[in-house]
């Protein structure tokens, strides 16, 4: 982290803080005269779906079931702005490293944890300040019509991805935690069939049908013993639908009342005339120029034709598709839109502990409740976003080289195997491969030569490093040879 320009901990005036706010929390939380008073929404069946091992919980969701097919769907997001204070060295630190950073052997918060997995954590049977977007959902998923306000929200259910998506797949009884609370179960399935109208027309309109494989270490004691991949379910993506369409309302909350905005966005394509390539290797045709409608046909028909080889070929795309970056918006100007997942109004809002650009967000919406001028000026947001893209990017390279680590103890005994493996990345800086029979990614140090993203070769595992994350492969004929 250091070596990335991170900070691995906080300052002694940021500890100095926290030990502060937690004496008198009631105290310390900030208090605007020009903000309507919350509402109490305490008695609603809010419930967190996240990771098992979760601490930082960031948002709640609700559904109600209106009139005809319409449904409301509220999404409470943790209010860390009552606590954390701009301008102070907790929220110093936060705009410094701008994210949590999730390594293998350690969480890195970006909030000090009595703030990230207590006092701004939407944790159950706790009364917690939020702002809550809300949406009304047709029947044919388009969002009708939508408003951001401030709230008290209690969390009646921490529940979990895996048990959840069990039981609405109908493979599992309901999880305990949910069966213990009435009507949460059938207002659990009321969010599920609005989650899936959203996901039915965003697709429709060409957001991409994306699988990758990411890989988290199993440990038995301080040893690791396997990788296995974190798989996406009818309860990530019922999440996943919710957060996207609190994102654009979000946007377009802020443009209505004059704002400007950090957009996080995903330019169209510059490598499109691989991924064409790439498609017709696989049998399909896309058009000359970018289209995500077209892409999306594409990708669905690779995953109906090969389900077990489709990551492979998302992670291609993705590749190709490039990273996404945060860019200033000013009040009734354009940005380029997010192209995967087919928006033109798109920020980060729904994840305040962990991501700054959310905290920012925060600050600006609650700008617009109170019908006020703008925290942070159009340059400041400029600036910000450029900060915040590059710390994304080094806390992403941080999480990637502690991974291939964990990755390279795993693999120290098998030096000399041959494997199946799949290009991930062809520049000036270097070929890289990911074996196809274990979620290990790679250098190809020789051998490289004449290939590009999505070539499939065969690779022999030559040298790791440990510490430093180094795993280097060499191309070969085959893997029998």
């Amino acid at each position: 982290m250091i070596e990335r320009g991170l900070l691995p901990t906080f300052s002694d005036a940021a500890n100095s803080e926290i030990r502060t706010i937690q004496a008198s929390p009631a105290a310390h939380v900030a208090r605007d005269a020009e903000l309507p008073e919350p509402r109490d929404l305490r008695d609603l069946l809010w419930a967190s779906i996240d990771n098992d091992d979760s601490r930082d919980l960031d948002q709640l969701t609700v559904a109600e079931a209106l009139p005809g097919e319409a449904v409301a769907i509220r999404v409470a997001i943790a209010d860390v702005d009552a606590l954390v204070k701009d301008g102070s060295a907790i929220d110093a630190h936060a705009e410094h490293n701008t994210t949590s950073v999730y390594t293998a052997a350690k969480i890195f918060p970006m909030l000090p944890e009595p703030l990230s997995t207590d006092l701004t954590s939407l944790n159950p049977d706790e009364d917690r300040l939020a702002v809550v977007v809300e949406m009304v959902v047709d029947g044919d998923g388009a969002v009708r019509s939508s408003d951001v306000y401030r709230a008290r929200v209690r969390n009646r259910a921490k529940l979990a991805y895996n048990s959840v998506a069990a039981w609405l797949e109908d493979h599992a009884e309901p999880p305990r935690a949910m069966a213990a609370v009435p009507g949460l179960a059938e207002n659990l399935r009321w969010q599920d069939k609005a989650a899936q109208r959203l996901k039915r027309l965003r697709h429709e309109r060409g957001a991409l049908s994306l699988r990758t494989i990411r890989a988290r270490p199993v440990f038995e004691g301080d040893r690791i013993s396997q990788l296995d991949v974190d798989q996406k379910s009818r309860a990530t993506e019922l999440i996943e639908d919710f957060m996207i369409a609190a994102n654009g309302v979000t946007a377009r909350y802020l443009a209505a009342k004059s704002l400007p905005s950090l957009r996080r966005v995903v330019r169209t394509p510059k490598r499109w005339d691989r991924i064409v390539e790439l498609a017709r290797t696989h049998g399909y045709s896309l058009p000359a120029e970018p289209d995500s409608v077209a892409l999306d046909e594409f990708l669905m028909k690779a995953q109906a034709t090969d389900a077990a080889r489709f990551p492979d070929v998302s992670l291609a795309v993705v590749k190709l598709l490039g990273a996404g970056e945060y860019v200033a918006e000013r009040p009734g100007a354009g940005s380029p839109g997010h192209f995967g997942l087919a928006v033109k109004d798109y920020t980060h809002s729904t994840a305040p502990n962990r991501r700054y650009p959310d905290l920012v967000t925060q600050r600006l919406l609650k700008a617009g409740i109170a019908g006020g001028e703008a925290p942070y000026s159009y340059e400041e947001l400029d600036a910000l976003a450029r900060h915040v893209t590059e710390k994304e990017d080094a806390a992403n390279k941080v999480e990637r080289q502690v991974g291939k680590s964990a990755a390279a103890v795993l693999l120290e005994s098998r030096i000399g195997e041959r494997f199946a493996a799949l290009i991930t990345g062809a520049s000036d800086k270097g070929t890289w491969a990911r074996l196809l029979s274990l979620p290990v990614e790679g250098r190809v140090v020789r051998g490289f030569e004449g290939v590009d993203v999505g070539d499939e070769i065969h690779v022999q595992l030559t040298s790791v490093n440990v510490e430093r994350g180094f795993i280097d492969f060499s191309r070969v004929d085959s893997a029998r040879d």
